[in-house]
């Protein structure tokens, strides 16, 4: 799909706490290691399941297709309007964790949700990723990066339909995984803001490459 129409910003106002579905303000109460009492203010999430370690999952998905073994792996990405941010943002698939719900099954089912791809969690330990905070300084939202192969050889793979919520409009593209930093670059001159995941998944990749890992 492709956006024609980009969202915009009406207002913004103060949320009063006992008004807020998603997130809350909080203040922290601390000593610091002098025994000096101090207070922190902090975002928090008011979403995360009874019982789970973690908000979300972020998705690596990597589209290839076993039949062209010479063809560059693509890392698939999202386009999405952001109201924080107030800009169309390059995203990986991401989504909240259901109650009761793994990581592994989370990413696979937000996958389908949002691109219609099929993927595969890799095995072994590089499969999940350890609990990381998206900004700790601010607030204590966290996810595990879920790494998936996309097989584009199969036919359920072949013309992905996705089945978004009436709320979401997002568009979905893929890029050369080992140009993932310069094509960062080129949509940032474009106008788009890039997400902390896809940036840091670019530096890791442009690094591997500088110093030969």
């Amino acid at each position: 799909m492709t956006m024609t129409k980009q969202s915009e910003i009406v207002k913004i106002e103060p949320l009063k706490y006992q008004d807020a579905k998603w997130a809350t303000l909080v203040k922290i109460t601390y000593t610091d290691p002098e025994g000096v009492e101090r207070t922190w203010e902090s975002g928090e999430r008011l979403t995360r399941p009874k019982g789970s370690d973690i908000d979300g999952v972020g998705i690596l998905a990597v589209l290839q297709d076993p039949t062209k073994p010479d063809e560059s792996p693509r890392i698939l990405l999202q386009k999405q309007w952001r109201p924080p941010a107030n800009a169309t943002v390059i995203e990986v698939p991401a989504g909240l964790i259901d109650p009761n719900e793994t990581a592994e099954v989370c990413a696979l089912r937000e996958l389908k949700e949002e691109t219609g791809y099929v993927g595969k969690v890799i095995e072994g330990d590089f499969g999940v990723s350890p609990i990381m905070f998206n900004d700790p300084g601010f607030c204590n939202t966290n996810l595990r990066m879920i790494h998936v192969t996309v097989d584009l050889s199969l036919p359920e793979n072949q013309n992905p339909q996705p089945s978004l919520e009436d709320n979401e409009f997002i568009e979905t593209f893929s890029v050369p995984l080992k140009d993932l930093w310069d094509e960062c670059k080129k949509l940032e001159n474009e106008g788009y803001a890039i997400d902390a995941r896809v940036g840091t998944l670019a530096e890791g990749v442009e690094c591997a490459k500088r110093w030969k890992l």
